[in-house]
C-alpha cells in the first residue's frame, strides 16, 4: 500500500520548524505500518515547497532550525519504508534536501530543483553532504556553488528522478506493489547502510562549519536580511 504525507499549510509549503515537526510526526506514525510499501511526500498546490524558512535562518534562530531540520533528514535517511518525493513545480532549498533524503524522486515535467542558498551568502549543508552519493560530486559542486536550477528532464538524465504524469500510483504499481513489504524494508536497510555510515557525521561537521563561520560572518547575515527586506545584498566579502 501507498501512504501519503502532504506538505501543506502556508503559501509555498515553507518548511518551518512547526512544519518539520508535523512531517516528523507523520513519518513516525507510518514507520511501523507493516503493509506500507511506499511513503509519498508531496506538496499542496502547484509547488512541492519553497524550502526552509528564511526567517529562521537569522542568527538568533538558525542553530535550533538546523538541528530540527537535520534531525528530520536523519530520520528520513534511516527510515525503514521506501520513501518518494512527488515533485510538482518548485522544489527549493531545504525541500530539495528533503527530496535528496528520499529513496525515490518522482517528478512532473514542470518540476524544478535548486538550492539557491549561495545567493543569500550561505550554503546548504545537506546538499553538500548527501549530494555526492545521490547526484555525483560534479553536480553537487555545481549546484551548491551556483545555486542554479535543474529541470525534471535533467534530474532524470543524471539518475536522480523518474518523470511521472500522475500521483505516482502507476510507477508504484509497476515497480513496488508486486514485492513483499517486509522484503522492501530489508532492501532499504541494505542499500542505505553505507550512506548511514558517513552522511550523518558529515552533516554534523557541516552544521558546525555553518554555525562557526557562516553565521558569524558579515555576508552570511547580510544575505538573509537583504532577502527578507527585498533588496539587493551589499557584500563585503567577509
Amino acid at each position: 500500500m501507498i501512504v501519503r504525507i502532504l506538505l501543506g499549510g502556508d503559501k509555498g509549503n515553507i518548511l518551518t520548524s512547526a512544519a518539520l515537526e508535523r512531517l516528523d510526526a507523520a513519518l513516525v506514525e507510518h514507520a511501523s505500518n507493516k503493509d506500507a510499501k511506499l511513503v509519498v511526500i508531496e506538496g499542496a498546490g502547484k509547488n512541492f515547497s519553497f524550502g526552509a524558512s528564511v526567517e529562521e535562518h537569522r542568527a538568533e534562530h538558525v542553530k535550533a532550525m538546523l538541528r530540527r531540520f537535520h534531525d528530520t533528514i536523519h530520520r528520513m535517511l534511516s527510515y525503514p519504508v521506501p520513501t518518494a518525493a512527488l515533485v510538482r513545480g518548485k522544489c527549493l532549498g531545504g525541500a530539495f534536501e528533503v527530496a535528496l533524503a528520499c529513496t525515490f524522486v518522482l517528478a512532473h515535467d514542470d518540476a524544478s530543483f535548486a538550492c539557491p542558498e549561495i545567493s543569500l551568502g550561505v550554503f546548504p549543508p545537506v546538499l553538500a553532504a548527501l549530494g555526492p552519493s545521490r547526484l555525483g560530486s560534479a553536480w553537487t559542486e555545481r549546484l551548491v556553488l551556483t545555486g542554479e536550477a535543474i529541470d525534471a528532464r535533467t534530474a532524470e538524465s543524471i539518475g536522480f528522478a523518474v518523470r511521472v504524469t500522475d500521483d505516482g500510483t502507476d510507477w508504484y504499481r509497476t515497480h513496488l506493489e508486486k514485492h513483499s513489504a517486509y522484503a522492501l524494508r530489508q532492501a532499504v536497510a541494505a542499500t542505505r547502510m553505507a550512506m548511514l555510515d558517513t552522511v550523518p557525521r558529515r552533516i554534523a561537521e557541516l552544521e558546525r562549519l555553518y554555525l562557526e563561520r557562516v553565521v558569524r560572518s558579515r555576508d552570511g547575515n547580510e544575505g538573509i536580511e537583504a532577502f527578507l527586506s527585498k533588496r539587493a545584498p551589499k557584500w563585503v566579502n567577509a
